[in-house]
């Protein structure tokens, strides 16, 4: 079995969770009974800024900001692929995602350092990442957020994870036509628009490729766990795909 967190960065209910939805029902398809998908949405959660005060590196990886970042921090520990489904904002994530992602680092560093003799390393963690974002325009950031998505995997030890071409050559994308409805891309999404089926099959094959990738490096894990072993900096992989 594999786990597929999808994590909705938006906060309000709307276009990215519908694309988050797509993405997350394509990956169970891949292998039915040996996928297991999980939608993990920001809104109504509270997450702090990092204010970097290092106490997470002597606490095991424990912040001592307490809201929300806890719980997510342990289903992204333990998920094999995740797919993020973000708005555009400034060019970039929302804060709030932001926010998780800088206290994840540093989180991490604590809680595996026992492996490092103390030494800030993070393990090379071996998930599969898929980035989905959406603006208001039609140019309007959807790469550079992405990029941002991406640059967070390579960091964490991750394997970041395009779609197809000619739809998602980084990751997918979509936009809602300048419009701030919540439920634009949905109420579009038959109205048999270029845009939509691009977005619509974007977001599909990032969510199969991901739950693809994320077999075969469990696969590989398990087949290569003797020599793996040798090196504590795949002991959390090795954790997780043994598990």
């Amino acid at each position: 079995m594999i786990k597929v967190l999808g994590i909705c960065g938006s906060p309000r209910k709307g276009n990215s969770q519908y694309l988050l939805e797509k993405a997350l029902e394509a990956a169970q398809q891949v292998a039915p009974g040996e996928v297991i998908t999980e939608l993990y949405s920001i809104r109504g959660k509270k997450f702090a800024p990092c204010i970097s005060c290092s106490r997470c590196g002597n606490q095991q990886g424990d912040c001592i900001l307490k809201d929300d970042f806890q719980e997510l921090r342990e289903k992204w520990i333990e998920a094999d692929a995740i797919i993020y489904s973000v708005p555009v904002y400034h060019m970039g994530i929302p804060a709030q995602l932001k926010a998780f992602i800088d206290r994840l680092g540093n989180s991490l560093f604590g809680r595996y350092a026992n492996l490092f003799d103390g030494e800030a390393t993070l393990p090379k963690s071996l998930k599969v990442i898929g980035a989905i974002a959406q603006g208001a325009h039609l140019f309007s950031g959807q790469e550079h957020t992405i990029t941002d998505i991406i640059n967070h995997a390579l960091v964490m030890g991750c394997v970041p994870v395009t779609g197809d071409m000619w739809e998602a050559y980084i990751g997918a994308a979509a936009w809602t036509y300048n419009d701030g409805g919540r439920n634009v891309l949905e109420s579009k999404e038959n109205d048999g628009s270029l845009d939509m089926r691009v977005a619509l099959r974007g977001a599909a094959s990032i969510g199969r490729r991901s739950a693809e990738l994320a077999l075969i490096l469990k696969a590989g894990g398990q087949a290569l766990s003797g020599r793996l072993k040798q090196d504590p900096i795949y002991r959390p992989f090795l954790d997780r795909v043994q598990g």
